[in-house]
């Protein structure tokens, strides 16, 4: 996992470009839960700052974190000026002060299982809120799943990330809301699904799919011809769903 956590660097300008934005509907999600203002947030592995542009309002001082410096010169790219960025892993953070939001965006089963939820507690005011949102991309029309399986299967039997505590798929409550409601530090556990549907060209598809990180460890000679299998097999416009979990949880008042 280490492995596949530590890929992006080296694309982080493809990922600028083939990975989407997150919508305004998560936006309103979150600050509805929190049902207060949010003044102060803390991104966990911010990458290239798509969620962090959600986020980064008037008013709200995002503190945006990143270990890959490749990542974050991107981001910086694109951020506004009340962002504040940081190179630090998550387990590296040490917290100055509390937070009002702590939010991780496709980035938190990167980070090491062990002190997880007492490190994300630390860097909460008290009934801070943590927000962690993401979801796998997928053709939505069956055939065209399949094909693309069948395509890549010799090099890949599958490109997603497992679930993290090997919650199954059709579980009621997936990962990391299993593992929130197993804290002692988090209580208010919800999940939350925001519908998405994207249509991308053929071409634009495989772009993304470069930006993943199943692909981005196999050996260049490999990963070349997986996607040049797959674009074989996709029709000139490929309709993703790209629905994003959401789980939200509040830190508990210590006793």
């Amino acid at each position: 996992m280490s492995e596949r956590a530590l890929s992006f660097g080296a694309i982080a300008e493809a990922y600028e470009r083939f990975r989407p934005g997150y919508p305004e509907e998560l936006l309103g999600l979150v600050t509805a839960y929190a049902a207060r203002p949010l003044r102060t947030a803390l991104e966990i592995g911010a990458g290239t700052g798509k969620a962090t542009r959600l986020f980064a309002r008037p008013g709200v001082e995002v503190t945006a974190t990143e270990p890959d410096e490749a990542m974050l010169a991107e981001l910086r790219r694109h951020v506004p000026a009340n962002v504040r960025t940081v190179r630090a892993a998550f387990e590296d953070l040490r917290p100055d002060r509390g937070y009002g939001l702590v939010y991780a965006a496709a980035a938190l089963h990167w980070t090491a299982p062990r002190g997880r939820w007492s490190r994300v507690a630390a860097l909460l005011e008290p009934d801070g809120v943590f927000a962690s949102f993401g979801g796998p991309f997928r053709p939505a029309d069956p055939a065209v799943e399949e094909a693309v399986r069948v395509a890549r299967s010799p090099f890949l039997a599958d490109d997603d990330v497992p679930s993290p505590d090997g919650t199954p798929p059709g579980s009621d409550m997936q990962w990391p809301g299993t593992e929130l409601r197993r804290s002692r530090w988090f209580t208010d556990v919800r999940q939350a699904v925001v519908e998405r549907r994207l249509l991308l060209s053929a071409r634009d598809y495989i772009g993304h799919l470069s930006t993943v990180s199943a692909y981005l460890v196999l050996p260049a000679p490999e990963r070349e011809l997986a996607f040049d299998r797959i674009a074989r097999v996709l029709p000139e416009t490929v309709e993703l769903t790209a629905d994003i979990t959401v789980h939200l949880a509040r830190r508990r008042h210590e006793r």
